[in-house]
């Protein structure tokens, strides 16, 4: 038998699952997250019976979850972006 015949673009190596720009999203997206969760952390008290109010300042409570929240969005974007 014959063998069988490669065409001239079949073989030129193997293309990655994503483009370019999928990546370059998913390390913003990486960046956002851990951003956030540094943000998320601290606040504690080193004396259990001494309260500590800087567990509720606003940075906690409202930025982290923001970050938190838009880097997984962009995580998404990036999984879910084909270039036309």
């Amino acid at each position: 038998m014959d063998k069988p015949v490669m065409k001239e673009n079949e073989n030129k190596g193997f293309e990655l699952a994503f483009g370019k720009v999928n990546y370059i999203l998913m390390a913003a997206g990486l960046v956002l997250l851990a951003v956030g969760y540094i943000l998320l952390s601290g606040g504690g008290s080193d004396d259990p019976n001494v309260f500590n109010p800087a567990m509720f300042d606003s940075r906690r409570l409202v930025l982290s979850p923001i970050l938190i929240v838009l880097g997984f969005v962009v995580e998404i974007v990036a999984i879910m972006y084909k270039k036309k």
